[in-house]
């Protein structure tokens, strides 16, 4: 196989500052795909329908959905009026969730991570728990704001992962820990995704593409961060790697077989 690097289009986020939006990425995520040997990030900025997804995903080995301090906006899965201290950004919804469908179309591999967990339930026909705290029986999965901003990262409770499943080819195991900073989760799981994880209070915490023609896994934690240092963490990142590797190869020969022509 010819060595190609992959390129790996990351979610951005809008920004306020000063007045003027940004676009922006947190480092974590995008120093995950080079520690990990995954790939080359490039960010995919928040624009929404100026953005082509056909003519994008064409130029790239997969896609990375990020956590975000924001929220899927609720109109998006006929849930209530989202509260007024909740922090929406309706420019990556407009730009990600159709991202999801083309991505999932090409097989493009695709990594979800937290509020990208949701974004996939979203696009697919799910739904959300808007506060997963005040549904009885759970957990509260909230970031841990009285501990330092590392330690809040730490793992924080077991998930149970389904066997057979792709997280537990990648894991090799049925158990895990893993970390807890979401305040929302999946409620009701969209049609074509299997649940891979949950947590002890049922939440979910992992879920796969029904019959995805490349990898298409999504999670509620955060295994980017410090992902050296977490070998599950690691794992789920080098399988994505070695997935954007393969989609970069053929996407490369195609390239190469439409010149000779």
């Amino acid at each position: 196989m010819i060595a190609v690097t992959p390129l790996i289009g990351v979610s951005a986020c809008v920004k306020r500052i000063e007045q003027t939006a940004f676009h922006a990425v947190g480092d974590k995520y995008l120093k995950a795909i080079l520690d990990s040997g995954a790939g080359q990030p490039v960010m995919v900025p928040a624009f929404g329908t100026e953005i082509t997804p056909k003519v994008l995903l064409g130029r790239l080995d997969g896609l990375m959905l990020t956590g975000s301090p924001s929220n899927v906006h609720p109109e998006r899965y006929g849930g209530a009026e989202a509260r007024p201290e909740v922090a929406l950004d309706p420019r990556r919804d407009a730009t990600v969730l159709p991202l999801i469908d083309a991505a999932l179309g090409a097989g493009v591999p695709l990594l979800a991570i937290c509020r990208g967990i949701q974004e996939l339930n979203v696009a697919l026909g799910g739904t959300l728990h808007q506060h997963l705290h005040e549904v009885p029986g759970r957990f509260d999965h909230r970031r841990p704001a009285d501990q330092p901003y590392a330690k809040q990262y730490d793992p924080t409770h077991p998930i149970a992962i389904r066997p057979g499943s792709p997280l537990h080819r990648i894991a090799g195991a049925t158990e895990a820990r893993v970390n807890s900073l979401h305040g929302q989760g999946l409620d009701r799981v969209a049609p074509g995704l299997d649940v891979d994880a949950t947590a002890p209070d049922g939440t979910v915490e992992a879920v796969s593409v029904t019959g995805a023609r490349a990898f298409a896994i999504g999670v509620q934690w955060h295994p980017e961060w410090r992902v050296g240092e977490n070998p599950f963490y690691l794992a789920l990142f080098r399988a994505f790697g070695e997935a954007c590797r393969r989609r970069a190869h053929d996407r490369v020969a195609h390239h190469a077989d439409q010149e000779v022509a």
